[in-house]
């Protein structure tokens, strides 16, 4: 069993759960709908994944700045 960190925003209609060990994400139309599908996706994806696909992050910092552009 690994330890996945994930972020959830909300692109409308729906939330986003995006990991961020591995590159997958998912959907759903409440946050806990996108968790669970994460989840779901994310046994999924491990049952194949190629070897070193998986990292390790120990400390998420979630933060929000403004760029040029």
């Amino acid at each position: 069993m690994k330890a996945m960190k994930f972020c959830v925003y909300k692109e409308a209609p729906y939330y986003v759960a995006q990991c961020l060990n591995v590159d997958v994400s998912s959907f759903g139309e409440t946050v806990e709908d996108a968790i669970a599908n994460l989840k779901e996706a994310l046994e999924l994806y491990l049952e194949d994944a190629p070897v070193g696909s998986y990292h390790q992050i120990d400390e998420v910092l979630v933060g929000e700045s403004l760029v040029h552009g």
